[in-house]
């Protein structure tokens, strides 16, 4: 497999790998950790899945949503806003990182959320591809530990060395997350592409309500946390 290209390494206006605040947050995960890119990529991706909470309702439809230093300040995030900080991680701490996408089938969601999203379908899904030891890995840091413990999920790992996707089954065997298509992967976070996509499959009148209610209150009022799981 040929090297990356420089894209993969070098900070954009979204994957912001060179502000302050992303380089800081990834030194200090690297601190003590062997100068190995696969050590190195573990260490952060775990940082992302624990440290930077999982919340489906962020902000979604402007380049500022998934930069990665305001994720990082805002603690919390969607997968793809999740993937667009260990994507930065990774490049400042020197590790070739893209960004992809797929769509999946939610078998374990909240019935809120599935009400909100009016599908059991997650379209554009994100994930981090990190190229190491000749290949690019995938990993998958969206949901922290507790949101696992809560819907009965094993945790992702990821070892740096082979794919970390989402379970077929939860703990009990029930189906939990089944993968119907990939997108590719991106130098960049594709913001126009997603509301696309996502319009396609939500409507156009469903998006737009979101994002009228964001522009309006700042905020989705909506409290994943406190929803449960079906």
């Amino acid at each position: 497999m040929a090297e990356p290209n420089s894209e993969f390494f070098t900070p954009t206006p979204i994957l912001d790998s060179d502000h302050p605040r992303v380089a800081a947050f990834a030194e200090k995960c690297l601190h003590g950790v062997a100068n190995d890119p696969v050590a190195r990529a573990v260490a952060l991706y775990y940082a992302v899945r624990d440290d930077i909470w999982y919340d489906p309702y962020s902000p979604f439809f402007l380049p500022e949503h998934y930069r990665a230093s305001v994720v990082l300040k805002r603690g919390r995030g969607y997968c793809v806003s999740k993937a667009s900080l260990l994507c930065a991680l990774g490049r400042a701490g020197g590790i070739a990182s893209r960004i992809g996408f797929a769509t999946v089938r939610n078998h374990l969601a909240t019935r809120q959320l599935i009400e909100f999203l009016g599908s059991d379908l997650f379209v554009y899904h994100g994930f981090t591809e990190f190229y190491l030891n000749g290949q690019w890995v995938k990993a998958t840091p969206a949901f922290n530990i507790e949101l696992c413990d809560r819907f009965g999920v094993a945790p992702l790992e990821f070892d740096g060395r082979s794919d970390s996707i989402f379970h077929a089954f939860n703990t009990e065997d029930k189906p939990f997350m089944e993968y119907l298509a990939q997108h590719g992967s991106f130098a960049d976070v594709p913001v126009a592409e997603i509301l696309a996509a996502w319009e396609t499959t939500y409507g156009v009148d469903r998006v737009r309500q979101w994002i009228a209610a964001y522009d309006q209150a700042g905020a989705s009022g909506r409290d994943f946390d406190s929803e449960e799981a079906i």
